[in-house]
């Protein structure tokens, strides 16, 4: 295992604001010293640019193996686009190739995280957000939508399987999300506290079931979701009773666990509450994307550093990150294009 940190770090996850980190900012990100930071396309210019921004917020902690998150997933939700890195599909084209054949299915998804993680680990990026492991809800908001690999439990574990394989083989951590289950929110958490109705055998049998099936990933993300069966007074990202009896318990994800980003409007409360609210919950880390200075001050007010259990959890996903496996990128193209019987945009 990596060797632990002299101290333990904060138990927050940064965005930065642009391009190029300022003074001011890498300094209070050197006394901060957040577990982690997130790029978004605001922080997106080139593969040098990319690179250099990465190794200025590595130097900033003194942590070179410091967690870089991105969300790459595919289709609409990708921070790194052309002409510079490819447009991968989104998860829905792989779970309509599910609908014909699984196993060409899985091979492709396969295929495609592998060619995200080559991407990725050349640029020092160690950590993407994805899979979507919540399932496509006819009549729910299409904040999912085809960002899911499909409407069954199975399909969606069988594809998220193969696409945290993807990654894990090329140097890239893989993150499970929205624990424990975001698809059938009628609204979109970035602006609303979306409300889950149905009971908790319901849920149990197939929201939850292909977080149980990938237990074992290193990485989760929570959903700014209430479910009223189980917690009705807090979405699961501030419930102890969703993250211990759900997440921990009955899911039995052992990992470490962050939040989605605080910045969302479902949340309540200065981010100071929400920070402190969170962890108190029993999240792990906390995640604060939009990179601005004044939020993230208040964050890191509230923030502590990662407690017994969460800096074991962060040690062992850190230690979970290997070199690459030997990759044929070319022929993985090829063969990715041979499975989707050249559609477009794969």
């Amino acid at each position: 295992m990596t060797a632990g940190p002299a101290k333990p770090p904060l138990a927050a996850i940064f965005g930065c604001a642009g391009r190029r980190l300022g003074a001011s900012e890498r300094a209070f990100f050197r006394a901060a010293d957040p577990a982690g930071f997130i790029l978004f396309a605001r922080n997106v210019e080139s593969p040098p640019q990319v690179r250099a921004l990465i190794e200025d917020l590595r130097d900033s902690t003194g942590r070179p193996d410091a967690l870089v998150l991105v969300d790459q997933e595919g289709g609409r939700v990708a921070r790194l686009k052309p002409p510079h890195w490819r447009a991968a599909p989104a998860a829905g084209r792989f779970g309509m190739l599910a609908g014909r054949d699984i196993g060409l299915a899985r091979r492709a998804t396969w295929l495609n995280t592998r060619l995200l993680a080559d991407d990725l680990a050349a640029l020092g990026i160690n950590v993407d957000c994805l899979p979507v492991l919540d399932l496509r809800v006819p009549g729910a908001h299409d904040i999912v939508g085809d960002r899911s690999y499909g409407a069954d439990a199975d399909t969606v574990a069988v594809l998220g399987e193969a696409a945290c394989e993807g990654l894990i083989e090329g140097g890239v951590l893989p993150v499970i999300k929205h624990i424990p289950g975001h698809g059938r929110a009628m609204a979109d958490s970035h602006h609303e506290l979306p409300a889950v109705a149905a009971d908790r055998k319901a849920l149990d049998v197939s929201d939850f079931e292909p977080f149980r099936r990938l237990a074992r990933m290193p990485l989760a993300m929570t959903a700014h979701i209430v479910y009223e069966a189980i917690d009705p007074a807090r979405p699961a990202t501030t419930s102890s009773t969703v993250i211990g009896e759900i997440i921990r318990d009955s899911i039995g994800f052992d990992g470490l666990l962050m939040t989605d980003d605080l910045s969302m409007k479902a949340l309540g409360g200065t981010f100071a509450d929400r920070t402190a609210a969170a962890l108190a919950a029993g999240c792990d880390v906390v995640l604060h994307c939009n990179g601005n200075r004044d939020e993230m001050e208040q964050v890191a007010s509230a923030a502590r550093p990662l407690d017994e259990p969460g800096l074991r959890r962060y040690l062992r996903a850190v230690a979970t990150i290997r070199a690459p496996e030997p990759f044929d990128r070319q022929a993985a193209l090829a063969e990715l294009a041979g499975l989707f019987g050249g559609m477009e945009g794969v």
